[in-house]
């Protein structure tokens, strides 16, 4: 079982330690610098640079959430739903007068709420994969969503709502809009709590534990059902969290938002170096899976390629990555 992606083993260098710990921070700073070459003018840009991290702050505090499902072995598809349906609920708790110290709440409470369903439903129920849980609920939380909204937005957040998602600091060295989003800020303070979560807590442990063989951690005294609870909390809440940061960016809460972002967030952590079988993951790795898509998307527009091209690139990207993942998983078991 690997838990970490930090230690380059004992007993000296090793190129394939190197590459399997850093391997995806070359794959990023590759990607930056070929599209430094092709665009320099655009894609180096403080404003363009600004961008990719502003827009992909919410799918980077999902995929985050996905993570910790992920290696436990299992899956969420409802993290698209529950963002929106946590959006629409800022909105109109936001129009409603609600004081917004309260509507900051509203969103990750939300998530926690779906999260804890999906993790009851699926512990008590006996279901035999997550993936017909969260497939239920991401039907739910989607219904509700254009229940409570009649198929509309909702438009008219609070200012303080709106900063979350807007704001920009420059420190003195860079002005809006090429500054340093707030949300990135977000993302960061999220990432650190998530890694400290997971590497140095006994809770964070055991979610390894459980990825890498349920039944020995079972036998071993894990409570594995509690443990898996804590987990699709952990992912709605930041499913929550990521509808506040699009809905204070996107002034509006719309219930079409999200439809098919919990893809993008299971190739993100995939990407990163996560494993479909459980029992790995980095914070760091999402991150960087994050940024490939990020900079993948964004080269693809600057350069003007179409969006159906884009599709089709971006699918296989995924695919090379999962197959990366079995080969990996191949070559752990040989040895």
């Amino acid at each position: 079982m690997t838990n970490s992606t930090d230690n380059l083993g004992a007993g000296g260098f090793s190129m394939g330690k190197f590459l399997e710990n850093y391997g995806i921070l070359i794959v990023v700073l590759a990607m930056m610098l070929v599209l430094a070459a092709i665009r320099p003018d655009v894609f180096l840009s403080a404003q363009n640079l600004t961008n990719i991290l502003k827009q992909n702050a919410s799918l980077a505090l999902l995929a985050l959430g996905m993570l910790v499902v992920i290696i436990t072995a299992g899956i969420d598809l409802s993290v698209g739903s529950t963002m929106a349906l946590s959006m629409v609920t800022i909105a109109i708790a936001s129009r409603a007068g609600v004081p917004w110290p309260l509507v900051l709440l509203i969103g990750p409470a939300v998530g926690l709420a779906v999260g804890w369903v999906n993790g009851v439903g699926l512990t008590w129920l006996r279901l035999p994969h997550p993936f017909i849980m969260t497939l239920g609920t991401l039907n739910i939380a989607r219904g509700l969503t254009f229940l409570v909204t009649d198929g509309a937005p909702v438009s008219g957040l609070q200012p303080e709502v709106r900063y979350v998602g807007q704001a920009y600091y420059d420190f003195g060295i860079l002005a809006p809009p090429a500054g340093l989003p707030a949300s990135l800020i977000v993302v960061a303070i999220c990432a650190f709590a998530l890694w400290f979560f997971l590497t140095r807590t006994s809770m964070g442990r055991h979610i390894y534990a459980i990825g890498g063989n349920p039944h020995a951690a079972r036998v071993s005294g894990i409570n594995v059902d509690g443990v898996l609870v804590v987990v699709y909390m952990i992912c709605g809440f930041f499913a929550g969290l990521a509808g506040l940061l699009l809905a204070g960016r996107t002034d509006s809460g719309f219930p079409n938002a999200g439809i098919g972002i919990e893809l993008d967030a299971i190739a993100a952590v995939i990407i990163g170096g996560a494993s479909f079988f459980g029992g790995r993951g980095s914070v760091m790795g999402v991150l960087a899976g994050v940024l490939i898509m990020g900079i993948l998307r964004n080269g693809l527009n600057i350069n003007n390629v179409s969006a159906f091209w884009q599709q089709i690139l971006i699918g296989l990207v995924i695919i090379v990555a999962v197959y990366i993942d079995v080969l990996r998983r191949r070559a752990s078991l040989r040895h």
